[in-house]
């Protein structure tokens, strides 16, 4: 018997003390870059986009591919090409912890769209309160004095 899944992830993660260093210049390489990270883990991504403080991705992954160290690999990987190539001048690293969220097939249409419009969506909404949001409406608890 073979293994089947169907489980897609919204991944959010911010950079360190939400610092707005990820220029409009360079993040397309980012996102290229990481987009070769979750295919070389044998994963799927759907949408990635980032604005000046954060990085949206939706993906399913390798059912041999643990969540929590998918994202320290896209995380660390990244991390450490940003500075190799001074992609971002300011960039120091990423902020720890991240948000996952499962979403369903049905809502997969609206998510990719919901990611790809990042810099319209934050003309409005700030990186805080999109994340206290996205944590309300997947049911989390959650404690204030992370989110800062």
């Amino acid at each position: 018997m073979s293994t089947y899944t169907q489980i897609l992830y919204h991944i959010v993660f911010s950079t360190k003390n939400r610092e707005r260093t990820l220029s409009v210049v360079n993040r397309d390489d980012l996102m290229k870059y990481i987009c070769g990270i979750i295919k070389n883990k044998k994963s799927h991504l759907y949408r990635i986009n980032c604005v000046s403080d954060h990085i949206h991705i939706l993906t399913s992954i390798h059912p041999t591919v643990c969540l929590a160290d998918f994202i320290k690999t896209i995380k660390t990987a990244s991390s450490i090409w940003i500075k190799e190539n001074k992609l971002f001048l300011n960039f120091t690293n990423w902020q720890s912890g991240y948000g996952a969220f499962t979403v369903s097939n049905k809502d997969k249409k609206n998510v990719i769209e919901y990611i790809k419009n990042q810099e319209q969506h934050h003309q409005h909404v700030t990186f805080i309160e999109e994340y206290k949001n996205l944590l309300e409406q997947a049911g989390v608890e959650y404690d204030e004095k992370y989110l800062l």
